[in-house]
Parts: structure tokens; sequence; C-alpha cells
């Protein structure tokens, strides 16, 4: 998902909900109550006409592509109801880096192999990179959405919660009209105004999308080249290495300094070469310099990766979820040949336990977001500095060992 930062099951509306669930927290009825109903939308829509007249998108494009669009509940209905993410990376990925879409982007990658030749010659990202964002998004642009995109933006651009963020993309969305892109009629997506096979939002759309198929327009719902090109120029943009990898999976030595496996933290190869980290293959990782980070989703006792300045820059840009983007890196991965991962003997661990955990932190002072279950950046950040407390191996993943002693000391 190609979308303001925050980004993001098997038919499209599992799809919708379940990607857009990794990126918007539910909001309070408190919230709700000081939002403005309908009465006050049409005068708003005409007002915000000007706005876009006045930015220099022609009459033409604005009076017909915002002509009889109407507020529509369902739509803050659904933003509102939306819960957040908290499946597991183990959960998640068996259930979206399946055999079926393994199967499928593969046959697509030879499908379309000159382009994805051509792509990579350009911008420097590889096949399965594409293939498998395009298979997570949209199963290849089979279930891109049915809701009418301008009048989903232009409900949440009159909305209280962000509607600065929605109106910016309302005026993208409709300079993507302006600029002869798309029919008013193609641009439908899921609530939140995503649109095309790689279900960009409209700022990134405007950016990004390119016409690689020469037809003189930049089509992201119909064009398959267009869709894959356009989404490699976004990354690229982010800062892609080309020739570089994104996530290598290792297997892990039972004594690590298990404080240093953390996305946030980079060490040379060198560094994870001495603790005996290894390949799959059985192969040590080299004692080079390249920067890494030690990945470990469900925690030493879980699958391990590698990953490198390609995950951490540009894949939780695309989706900060780390559920999410690990899922993404590693289905890419295996489209481009690597074998299904070991996954381990990690500990159960439920949302309603992650959330009591996650209150224990808090009433120890430590700041950790939301308590929602999801075990984010500074839920696993309290959680590491607990277990270094506890003598504990700090490898930042919840335990019952630890809940344990929390709960011990009140």
């Amino acid at each position: 998902m190609a979308r303001f930062p925050l980004t993001r099951v098997i038919r499209y509306t599992a799809l919708a909900g379940l990607c857009a669930a990794v990126l918007f927290g539910s909001a309070s009825s408190a919230v709700a109550q000081k939002c403005p109903g309908p009465a006050g939308f049409d005068k708003w829509l005409q007002g915000f006409k000007q706005q876009a007249i006045a930015e220099g998108i022609s009459p033409q494009t604005v009076n017909s592509a915002l002509a009889g669009v109407t507020y529509d509940p369902n739509v803050i209905a659904k933003d509102r109801a939306q819960g957040v993410f908290a499946q597991d990376f183990l959960t998640f990925s068996s259930r979206m880096a399946n055999n079926n879409r393994l199967a499928s982007g593969k046959a697509r990658l030879k499908k379309y192999a000159p382009v994805f030749q051509r792509i990579e010659q350009q911008y420097g990202v590889p096949g399965p990179v594409l293939v498998a964002y395009w298979g997570l998004e949209t199963d290849f642009g089979a279930f891109m959405g049915n809701l009418d995109s301008i009048r989903s933006l232009a409900t949440l651009s009159y909305d209280c919660r962000r509607p600065e963020e929605f109106q910016a993309q309302l005026l993208d969305a409709l300079r993507v009209l302006d600029r002869g892109d798309l029919r008013r009629q193609q641009m439908r997506g899921p609530q939140h105004g995503e649109v095309g096979q790689f279900q960009f939002q409209p700022s990134t759309y405007y950016n990004f999308a390119v016409d690689y198929d020469g037809d003189g327009r930049r089509d992201l719902v119909s064009s398959v080249p267009d869709s894959l090109a356009s989404a490699a120029n976004y990354i690229a943009s982010k800062g892609w290495q080309p020739g570089q990898p994104w996530l290598e999976e290792v297997i892990v030595p039972k004594n690590l300094p298990w404080d240093q496996a953390d996305v946030t933290i980079q060490r040379p190869r060198l560094f994870w070469s001495k603790y005996g980290v290894k390949y799959r293959n059985g192969q040590p990782v080299p004692a080079d310099s390249t920067p890494s980070s030690l990945l470990l989703p469900m925690g030493r006792d879980g699958p391990a990766f590698l990953a490198y300045p390609n995950f951490i820059n540009v894949y939780l840009d695309w989706n900060n979820s780390l559920v999410y983007s690990t899922t993404a890196g590693y289905l890419a991965t295996r489209i481009a040949g690597a074998p299904p991962m070991r996954t381990g003997n990690p500990e159960p661990f439920t949302a309603a336990e992650s959330k009591q955990l996650q209150r224990l932190l808090v009433q120890r002072g430590y700041d950790v977001g939301k308590v929602d279950g999801v075990i984010g950046a500074a839920t696993r950040s309290a959680i590491r500095e607990m277990q270094l407390q506890y003598g504990l191996p700090a490898d930042g993943y919840p335990s019952h060992a630890l809940l344990r002693k929390l709960q011990a000391d009140g």
C-alpha cells in the first residue's frame, strides 16, 4: 500500500479490511460525537469546488467529478469501526503468503517477463518484489474495491478526523482525472480512496504513476505495465538499492546478544557472523560490512531474517506494520526461489495477553502507544528493557515468563 505514510483475505473485502486495519485504529465515540453530521456537507462541497479550481484544476473536471456527490455514512462507519490489526506474523503470513498466491505470482512473473526485465533495468526493482505487493494488495488486480473513491474521499475530507490529509488526497484525485489518466467511473476502491492494482492513494498516483504501455495515459486500473512500472517508480523513489537483498532467512544459535535483534538496530554482517548466524543452507553469513538488522518477528524461537536497508527504508515506508512488511518481503523471497521458512517453535501469545502485558508496561511508566495488542516498536522497546531488568533473553518478544514477573511485581 503506497500511501500517506501510514498506509494497510482471500477475497477483496477481507483484503481491504485487513490491510487497512494494519494502518488505522478505531476512533473513540467521543471523537465521533464532535464530528459534523451530513447536513453541512453540500455547503462544504461547494466551497471545496472553489478551492480546487483555485488550485488550478479545470472547472470542467471539478464540476463533472463532484457533480451529485453525496455524504456517505457507510464510509464514516467503516472508518470508525476499524479495529487494530493484531495477528502475529506466522498467522498472517500463512494466510497471505499462501501456496496459491505463490503459484499465481510465479505465473505472472513468467507471463510478463519482458515487462519485468525492462522495469528492473530502468528502476532497479526486481520482479518478485513487485509481484508480491501486487498479490497482497489486490490479488493481482482481481479485487480493487468497488466504492466510489471520489465520494469516499469527499466524505472523509468533510469529516473531522483527518480532513487535511483527505482533502489533499481528493485534490490529487481530481488532478489524476484532469490529466486524463482515468475516467471518473474507474476511480473505485476501498473506503479510504485507494485506487488501482497497487492501491495507491491519489497523491502517490499523481506523483509516481507512469505511462509504460505507451497509450498516453497512466492507467493503474486496467494496464498491467503501467501498474507495475508505477509501483517500481514509487519504490525506487524511496531509495531502493538495485542488486541488493531485502530480506534473507537465517538460522540463529541459542546464544546471541538478543537485545541487538531489532529492525531499529543495524549492525555489519560481520557482527552476526561472529556469533555464528548462518543462512538456511548452512553457509555462514559473510563477515563483511554490509549493514543488516536481525529480525525476529516471533522472538528468538521463531523464524529469523536478516533485514537490509531495502527492507528498512522501503518496505517499512510502504507499510509501517512489521507483520505486513515482513510478510511482503518474505513472499517476494519465495517468489524469487527461496524455500519455505523454518517456523521454529515460538511461544504462543494471544492478543488478549499482549494487551495485558501492555497495560502492565504502562503502569511501569512506559509509553507503548495505544493498548491494542499490537506489538509495535514502542512495545518491543519496553519489553526489551524489562527483559534486561529481569535477566530474561531480551529479544523484545512477549513471553509468559515476562508477563508473570510483571504480574507478581504489580
